[in-house]
């Protein structure tokens, strides 16, 4: 079994220019959440809060740390996608080897394993 991919051309490169614009969406998410966590404490400076705003603004900020834990793991896998295109091994599984179906990748750009494989991780 050869490491190369066996998918088009064509097809590589429609997904290596999603991947780059998915990179670019999450990447300005996570810049407009930070920007929002800064407005917020700033607007409440040394300001005196009630328990409940304070219980809002925690809850807030557990929110824009799950958002920020998932972008961060999309992006690795996304900049991992973009490498095995260079390499050429995009569509091929990290831990196999095994080519990874093209209707995974269509649904999944970033996809680096097999489904079962990541069922498995999980």
């Amino acid at each position: 079994m050869s490491g190369k991919t066996p998918l088009d051309p064509a097809f590589i490169e429609r997904q290596r220019k999603r991947l780059l614009a998915m990179r670019a969406q999450i990447s300005q998410g996570e810049e407009g959440r930070a920007s929002e966590a800064r407005s917020v404490q700033e607007e409440q400076g040394g300001e005196a809060q009630e328990y409940e705003e304070r219980a809002q603004d925690l809850e807030k900020k557990e929110i824009y740390q799950g958002l920020h834990e998932v972008d961060q793991r999309r992006l690795e896998n996304i900049t991992r996608a973009l490498q095995k295109i260079e390499d050429g091994t995009y569509g091929r599984s990290d831990v196999s080897g095994t080519p990874i179906p093209e209707a995974r990748l269509l649904a999944n750009p970033e996809a680096i394993n097999t489904a079962e494989e990541e069922r498995a991780a999980e």
